[in-house]
């Protein structure tokens, strides 16, 4: 067997089998779904950090890349109780250190009591736990993570659906999920990817209906030109934004942010719409929320859990944004009529929330 060992903050290390070698550091979270860990491990909000699975069995249906979320696995290591030899072979090649055969009930247990923590993992045939004790001492905490924008978003534009019919949608990459971009061209919108530091006159050049700025790793303190954006633009294009996005735009227009404990990661995160009542399931994956949205923005969803802000609006700039993912692959699909507000915001065509019959 080869040896692992995951180090955590404070010091105790955690013994395993190994099962992708490497060494590797970053913040441990974890994420409660029961399926989707293909698109789970190729999420860019993962960035800097160490996926826990709360699942114990992961890969019991393979690997497929026509499920991915980006073209590279994101996490900076894995952890399961178990592991399928499909889904260690990926993470190999991919060179993402993965370990099983721990308790992982006890890893969450220790994140939701003392929040998401800095680890150090190290997994080879002759490892020991001090390599994976030096990784940690090396870890920084995520919002030291300054050029996180850099990791994950595009480095040039690019345009998805060129010449489609519908809406153009200027998309601000800080680490878009692909579902983000099929959702708006299934419904014949023109999508312009833009760099997480991209310029107004960027997005001049595009001629936007709609500015869209995209989920992403990180602390949205480290995000200030997209903010700029929003700021420059708040007023003459309508904005919309998901996850990393409603905290870009809050910010942009006098609100703030904070970390959250061990934030929201999973497939079945209640949202409740306070105007119709109705209650949605959600696919989620933030450290950080809304603090306060200012004085421009209404909350007009909350999270049944825990009260935090899932959807900020303006009707009067024209700005819907939501915290979960309405273009959740696998599912749930409860929201995915987000995505037709936001291209009806270019011409006064989105309907409000009504509860189902």
């Amino acid at each position: 067997m080869t040896d692992a060992y995951v180090a955590l903050e404070g010091g105790h290390v955690v013994e395993a089998r190994g099962r992708a070698p490497g060494t590797a550091r970053g913040e441990l979270v974890f994420t409660t779904a029961y399926t989707g860990y293909e698109e789970s491990l190729t999420d860019p909000s993962y960035e800097e950090q160490v996926l826990t699975f709360a699942y114990p069995l992961i890969g019991n249906y393979g690997v497929r890349p026509e499920r991915f979320e980006s073209d590279r696995v994101h996490p900076r290591a894995a952890i399961a109780r178990e592991l399928t030899d499909d889904v260690a072979a990926w993470l190999t090649e991919e060179g993402v250190p993965a370990v099983d055969h721990l308790d992982t009930r006890d890893l969450v247990t220790d994140v939701r009591e003392q929040g998401a923590m800095k680890c150090g993992v190290a997994v080879g045939d002759d490892v020991t736990p001090e390599d994976a004790l030096a990784e940690l001492d090396a870890c920084e905490p995520m919002g030291a993570h300054t050029d996180i924008g850099a990791q994950v978003s595009v480095p040039d534009p690019v345009v998805h659906n060129e010449g489609g019919d519908g809406e153009t949608v200027a998309l601000v990459d800080c680490g878009a999920k692909q579902s983000i971009v099929d959702s708006l061209v299934a419904r014949d919108a023109t999508v312009h990817v833009l760099p997480y530091d991209a310029t107004a006159s960027m997005v001049d050049a595009v001629d936007p209906d709609i500015l869209f700025v995209s989920n992403g790793p990180g602390d949205p303190a480290n995000f200030e030109a997209a903010a700029e954006l929003v700021d420059t633009f708040v007023g003459e294009l309508p904005i919309a934004g998901i996850c990393l996005g409603q905290q870009i735009v809050a910010r942009a227009l006098g609100g703030t942010t904070e970390k959250m404990d061990f934030g929201h990661r999973g497939v079945n995160q209640p949202v409740l719409d306070e105007a119709s009542g109705r209650v949605v399931m959600t696919t989620q994956n933030h450290g950080y929320t809304v603090e306060d949205p200012g004085d421009v923005l209404d909350v007009t969803q909350r999270n049944v859990n825990d009260d935090t802000p899932e959807g900020l609006d303006s009707d009067e700039l024209d700005i819907i944004t939501r915290q979960y993912h309405p273009e959740a692959n696998p599912g749930p699909h409860d929201s995915l009529d987000f995505f037709d507000d936001v291209l009806g915001l270019a011409d006064g065509r989105r309907a409000p929330m009504v509860a189902d019959d």
